[in-house]
């Protein structure tokens, strides 16, 4: 392990060596850094010019001006020396000064993305794999590839265009007409029929049952005027966690396992109480606060799985974990609603941003300024969504129908095991196999769509910094820039190596 991980090193190294070179060249003689300075009438005109020559050294042969960038960029691999040196802008600003502000935006743009892109495609693909050729298969299929197929700047476009700017008309005054609601309860059913299957007659309650709740849901929402003050509020929190208690369990372990439906009952109960007991708490909380209990919460749930035993603690562990988790993720949800009339004030009615990556002047406490980065970032999100979500979809469906015709799952089977143990047990695993290369993969497509998003979105991410630094050829943003693709894509496709032998046994790092 020790060699494979040393020689991928070297290996990297030597990639991203040849890889800056290569781009070092191909920007600095294709664009001139000097060209506004040419075109301007300044009576110190000359003076400008040999000043920018100056700061960015254009006097030295673009060879050898790497060779000084290189140097520089070395020094980052130096543990707490503080001598990281990516040179200058061209309005003679440190890249180290401005790379962070905008690494954090992209990053937090990106990572998002690609967890609701893995979360979203390889769910939707297990179950039209499980549903193959039903009609929910060919209406996933074909969406997916209709939202591939679109170009991220005309995503982005449509969503400003009906999602924000419709939304945020809608919110003047928050009215959903009767037909309006059932036209959805329509649809909610038509989807909700396809994913729970079965003979006519469980279809056909499933699409009554389902449309009926929706279209009154939305009806209720509308009356209480629930979009101007939203929450869940303790009823539909104890549903709502009951549902994940029986869900997860069915889901992990099976109802009929009754440890591990006692640990999730426990660790539901136990999120309840935190839920009515430390509402004072979170008034004045921080991210760090949440951050603590996070941490407390997961312990606690691992403890309740250990200490209620059976034959199997990890499974009885990993339910009270995942059902602390989804709990924890609604209480926090029902306080940031709780938030949203503060926030909607303070955005004058208008709080789906279309521009930026924050609100100027934003004043609040941290729900209220994390409903800002929501708000903020909701729709580029969503933009780069769409760009994976068809291929993890694909793959997928693709993975999972390959592996349910092997002869160890018709094994499973023949053994009499239950088929939730099948899937998610024998099969989930083996087809996560392609998806680890894939996502290896769509790390740099992310990036590669963020230029695009960040500049219709206008956020000041890595994209904008590359986009601008190319446009007025500075060449040492679109070199930071370049650098850290290359290397989140390296080490993306380094882990997807190391995760081979993880979920194949078969696989080994030599």
């Amino acid at each position: 392990m020790a060699s494979f991980i040393l020689r991928r090193l070297l290996v990297s190294v030597l990639i991203i060596v040849a890889a800056s070179f290569l781009m070092y060249m191909l920007v600095a003689y294709s664009a001139d850094p000097l060209a506004d300075l040419r075109s301007s009438n300044s009576p110190n005109k000359t003076q400008l010019i040999n000043a920018r020559i100056q700061l960015l050294q254009l006097d030295i042969a673009p060879p050898l001006r790497w060779l000084l960038w290189l140097g520089g960029a070395a020094k980052c691999l130096i543990p707490f020396a503080n001598s990281c040196d990516l040179g200058s802008t061209i309005s003679n600003a440190k890249v180290v000064d401005i790379l962070p502000q905008a690494l954090t935006s992209t990053v937090q743009l990106v990572t998002v993305a690609l967890i609701l892109a893995i979360l979203l495609g390889v769910t939707i693909g297990i179950v039209t794999a499980l549903r193959q050729y039903s009609g929910l298969d060919n209406v996933v299929t074909f969406l997916s590839f209709f939202l591939y197929s679109l170009p991220a700047f005309l995503v982005a476009v449509l969503l400003k265009e009906f999602v924000a700017i419709g939304f945020n008309n809608f919110l003047a005054t928050p009215a959903i007409p009767w037909w309006v609601a059932i036209l959805i309860g329509v649809v909610a059913g038509l989807i909700w029929q396809s994913l729970i299957g079965g003979d006519m007659r469980r279809r056909g309650i499933t699409f009554g049952v389902s449309g009926v709740a929706t279209a009154g849901v939305l009806l209720l929402m509308s009356a209480t005027n629930w979009f101007l003050h939203p929450g869940l509020g303790p009823v539909v929190m104890i549903v709502l966690v009951a549902g994940t208690v029986i869900g997860a369990t069915a889901l992990t372990a099976g109802l009929q396992n009754r440890r591990a439906l006692i640990s999730a009952g426990i660790a539901g109960a136990i999120s309840l109480v935190c839920y009515f007991g430390l509402q004072w708490l979170f008034n004045i909380s921080t991210p760090a606060t949440i951050a603590i209990l996070a941490i407390i919460a997961v312990l606690v749930s691992l403890a309740i799985g250990w200490f209620v035993g059976g034959y199997d603690r990890g499974q009885n562990m990993r339910v009270a974990v995942l059902v602390t988790i989804v709990s924890g993720f609604l209480i926090l949800v029902d306080r940031f609603m709780q938030a949203w009339p503060t926030y909607f004030q303070e955005t004058n009615g208008r709080p789906i941003a279309t521009v930026g990556s924050s609100t100027p002047g934003l004043t609040g406490d941290m729900w209220v300024t994390g409903l800002d980065t929501f708000t903020h970032l909701a729709l580029p999100t969503v933009a780069l969504l769409l760009i994976s979500f068809a291929s993890y979809t694909r793959y997928s469906r693709a993975g999972m129908l390959e592996v349910l015709g092997q002869d160890f799952i018709r094994t499973a089977r023949a053994k009499g095991l239950p088929e939730r143990t099948v899937v998610v047990r024998h099969a989930f695993r083996n087809m996560l196999i392609p998806i680890t290369t894939l996502v290896a993969f769509d790390v740099g497509a992310l990036l590669g769509g963020a230029i695009i998003t960040e500049k219709v979105f206008a956020i000041p991410g890595m994209g904008s910094l590359f986009n601008a630094g190319l446009q007025r050829g500075d060449l040492n943003p679109v070199m930071a820039y370049f650098l850290v693709i290359a290397v989140m894509a390296i080490l993306f496709n380094f882990l997807a190596d190391l995760s081979y032998a993880a979920l194949d046994p078969r696989v080994r790092v030599r």
